[in-house]
C-alpha cells in the first residue's frame, strides 16, 4: 500500500518559483527521515512524494490564479495522491481560495493548505502611509506591468470564510512574522514605513496573516520573504510542515490576554515620551478618602491597601496606579507611595501617605497590578500592537518583553508625540505557545501500489 503526498508550491504577486525553491529544496532534503520513521511504524505502507514549484502569472485576480494551480496540478500531477498547498502571501490567499471553492477539483485531494505570510483579510481596511488604500498603493506599485486583477482581490476580498472552510474541513497551518512594534522601522524598505499603525513585515500586517481556526506558527521578526533566502528560517517551517504532517509536535500561537491603552501630550513644545507595562492582570482597586474638618491645621493620614486576599495570595506583584481625584490642588496632597514592603515581590500591599488643609477632603484611586504569570509547562510566544486611532506625529516605535522569564506575559512599549495635544489609542494582545499534533498522513489514503514491469 502506498500513501501519495503531492507538495504545490503557490509564489506571491509579483514574485516567481525562486522565492520558495530554498524551501522546497530544504523540505525535499528532510522528508526521508520522515518517511522511513513512518514506514517503521506502519509495516506494509510506503510514503511518496512529489514537489512541484512552478512560476505562474503574477497579476491576476484570485479565480484565476486558482485556476492556474488547479490546471498546473491536472498537468502534472495527474496519477492521483493528496496534496500539500503551499502558498506565500497573494499564493497562500489563492491556495485557500481554490480548496475553499472547490476550484478544480483541488478540496477533494488536498489535505493541507499551508500559509505564509498571506493576506487574510481585506486589506483596504488596513490604515497605510498617508492615508492611501492599499488597492491604490499596489496599483502604483505595479505601474511597471499590467494588473489584471491582483490588487484588487488583495485589497476587497476577504479570505476569512475561506480560511474557516480550510480550518474545519481539511487543514490550514499560517506562518506569520513582522516587526516588534508599528513604528519600529525593522522593514521600512526604502525608508517608508507602510502601515504606521501596525506591526508588519514590509508588505503586510501581522494581524491580516491569520484567521479563526488556523494554526498559527510565528518564525520571529523577519521580512515578508525573508523564508526565501534564509537558511534557518527555511529548515524552521520544513520541520514544522513535516511534524504537521507526520505527527510531531508544534508550538503554536495562542491569545493570552489583551487590552488598551492611550495618551494624550500636554501642551508646549517638544516631544512627549512614555513607557507602558501590558500583559500584567488588575488584582484590585479601590479608593481611598479623608475629610480634615479642623478650621486651622492641616492633617495627614497613613493608609495600606491590598487587593482582595486570594487574589494576590503567592503571586508575585506588577506596578500600582495611584491617582488624586475629586480634591482640591491647592490644599490636598499625596505625599508618598510605595510598596509596603519593597523588597519582597509576593507582598502586594500598598503604602499611602495623604494630607488635607483645613475643611478639606483628599480622595486617592488606586489599582494594584500582579504579574499574571503562565501556568507550568506554558511559555509566552509574541505580542501584537496596533494603533486604531489618533492624530499625526504620535508613535508607538518599540516594544520588548519585560523580563527574560519566559512565563512572563508583562510587556513594555514606548512610544510618544508631539506637543501639543498629539494623541493616540491602540490594542494590545499578548500570546502564549500550546503545543499541537495534527498528523495529517493519516488523512493520507492509502492504495495498493501498481505493479512494476521488466
Amino acid at each position: 500500500m502506498v500513501k501519495t503526498l503531492n507538495f504545490v508550491f503557490s509564489h506571491g504577486a509579483g514574485g516567481n518559483s525562486c522565492t520558495q525553491q530554498l524551501l522546497a529544496d530544504t523540505l525535499s532534503e528532510r522528508i526521508t527521515s520522515y518517511i522511513q520513521e513512518y514506514e517503521r511504524a506502519n509495516p506494509g505502507v510506503k510514503v511518496r512524494f512529489n514537489i512541484l514549484n512552478r512560476c505562474y502569472p503574477n497579476d491576476v485576480d484570485l479565480d484565476t490564479w486558482a485556476v492556474n494551480l488547479a490546471d498546473s496540478v491536472d498537468q502534472y500531477l495527474p496519477e492521483g495522491g493528496s496534496i500539500v498547498l503551499i502558498g506565500h502571501s497573494m499564493g497562500g490567499k489563492a491556495a485557500l481560495y481554490g480548496v475553499a471553492k472547490n476550484v478544480g477539483s483541488l478540496a477533494d485531494r488536498t489535505v493541507l493548505v499551508v500559509t505564509i505570510n498571506s493576506p487574510v483579510p481585506a486589506l483596504n481596511k488596513y490604515f497605510m502611509s498617508g492615508g492611501a488604500t492599499f488597492e491604490g498603493f499596489c496599483r502604483a506599485a505595479m505601474v511597471v506591468r499590467a494588473d489584471r486583477g491582483v490588487c484588487n482581490s488583495v485589497a476587497i476580498y476577504d479570505s476569512n470564510a475561506d480560511g474557516d472552510w480550510v480550518a474545519r474541513n481539511r487543514h490550514w497551518l499560517a506562518f506569520v512574522s513582522g516587526e516588534n512594534a508599528p513604528l519600529s522601522g525593522q522593514f521600512n524598505y526604502g525608508g517608508m514605513d507602510m502601515y504606521p499603525r501596525d506591526m508588519d513585515d514590509g508588505a503586510l500586517p501581522v494581524s491580516a496573516m491569520y484567521g479563526e481556526g488556523a494554526d498559527v506558527v510565528y518564525y520571529g521578526e523577519y521580512g515578508h520573504s525573508d523564508f526565501g533566502s534564509s537558511t534557518k528560517v527555511a529548515e524552521f517551517m520544513a520541520s514544522q510542515i513535516l511534524k504537521y504532517i507526520f505527527g510531531g509536535e508544534i508550538e503554536c500561537s495562542v491569545l493570552a490576554r489583551q487590552g488598551s491603552f492611550a495618551h494624550r501630550a500636554p501642551s508646549g513644545i517638544g516631544k512627549e515620551h512614555w513607557s507602558d507595562i501590558l500583559g500584567d492582570v488588575l488584582g484590585g482597586r479601590g479608593t481611598v478618602w479623608h475629610w480634615n474638618p479642623s478650621y486651622v491645621k492641616w492633617q495627614q493620614w497613613e493608609d495600606v491597601v491590598s487587593p482582595p486576599l486570594a487574589s494576590y495570595e503567592k503571586v508575585a506583584r506588577s506596578r500600582y496606579v495611584v491617582t488624586r481625584t475629586d480634591s482640591s490642588s491647592w490644599f490636598t496632597s499625596l505625599k508618598e507611595v510605595h510598596w509596603l514592603e519593597p523588597n519582597d515581590v509576593t507582598d502586594c500591599r500598598l503604602y499611602l501617605k495623604n494630607s488635607a488643609g483645613p475643611r478639606s477632603s483628599v480622595r486617592v484611586d488606586w489599582e494594584i497590578y500582579l504579574q499574571g504569570r503562565l501556568g507550568a509547562g506554558l511559555q509566552r510566544d509574541r505580542w501584537e500592537i496596533e494603533v486604531t486611532a489618533g492624530t499625526p506625529l504620535s508613535e508607538v516605535y518599540r516594544a520588548a518583553w519585560l523580563s527574560d522569564d519566559p512565563q512572563d506575559m508583562r510587556l513594555i512599549v514606548f512610544s510618544r508625540a508631539e506637543k501639543p495635544f498629539r494623541w493616540f489609542e491602540a490594542n494590545w494582545r499578548v500570546y502564549y505557545k500550546e503545543v499541537r499534533e495534527r498528523g495529517v498522513i493519516e488523512k493520507v489514503p492509502a492504495v495498493p501500489e501498481a505493479p512494476t514491469t521488466r
